[in-house]
């Protein structure tokens, strides 16, 4: 597979003051990465919480939440974008999105994911909040995937003393050399998990807590994406579909994620 991706840490060092960090997971645990990224491989699937929307034809794409989603001619389009702003009217906002895209196979591909959090106009004796989360999970099967993905994560206080802002994007990278098609049983799990992340707009976490509880969030999803990869079939020649984890051959499996805080 070729990868072709939107380098945007000099945009980033020129951005207002903030942190920005990034990870990487990978079946052998946690790693440092500071970027961001997007997939290859996957199938379809019916099921099971959310909107779903399907781009009708001989290729087709099925998204599970918010978003858009298409697979045309076998060139696959995933678009999410979370905005949360607040201001004197509204001093406290959290946004969030868990949108899954599955596609079957496809030879090129673009994703695109961005958390965008703004507190505007607020005063240091009734500061603003406002927080952006963004989980997007993309599948597609194929060789040599012509790639390209975004994934950012922008915070940004205006004429905002004492706001307090956050905006994190997760994207979660699947390779398999075949389609496959997430359970029930996955998408459920995977629901369960966007219910906790629904569940941070009543918590009191300060925005370092926010994000820390995110990241576990998104270790859990990556737990359940590795272990959904590992039945896929290693090849679909011959009369017998070998799974992954009989072939020896190890699914890869990859969150990229920014964050911006102020």
């Amino acid at each position: 597979m070729t990868t072709e991706q939107q380098d945007h840490q000099d945009q980033q060092d020129q951005r207002a003051p903030g942190r920005h960090t990034g990870y990487r997971y990978t079946p052998d645990g946690p790693g440092v990465f500071g970027g961001k990224r997007m997939l290859r491989f996957g199938m379809l699937a019916a099921a099971a919480f959310g909107t779903i929307a399907v781009a009708a034809g001989a290729a087709q794409a099925v998204t599970i939440g918010e978003g858009s989603s298409s697979n045309s001619g076998g060139i696959a389009l995933a678009d999410n974008e979370t905005f949360a702003l607040s201001n004197p009217q509204d001093q406290t906002t959290f946004k969030d999105s868990f949108t899954i895209h599955q596609y079957g196979e496809v030879f090129a591909a673009n994703a695109r994911n961005e958390a965008t959090a703004e507190s505007v106009a607020c005063s240091a004796d009734a500061p603003c909040r406002a927080v952006s989360l963004s989980f997007q999970i993309v599948t597609m099967a194929g060789e040599d995937i012509h790639l390209n993905a975004v994934n950012l994560g922008n915070a940004t206080n205006e004429h905002c003393d004492g706001c307090q802002t956050l905006a994190g994007a997760y994207q979660f990278v699947v390779d398999t050399p075949t389609a496959f098609t997430l359970s029930r049983t996955d998408l459920a799990r995977l629901n369960q998990i966007h219910e906790e992340l629904n569940a941070l707009s009543n918590s009191s976490l300060s925005l370092t807590q926010v994000q820390s509880r995110a990241d576990a969030l998104a270790l859990q999803v990556a737990a359940i994406l590795k272990s959904a990869a590992a039945t896929a079939p290693a090849t679909t020649k011959g009369p017998v579909a070998q799974p992954l984890t009989t072939s020896g051959m190890t699914p890869a499996v990859k969150i990229y994620r920014d964050f911006q805080q102020h």
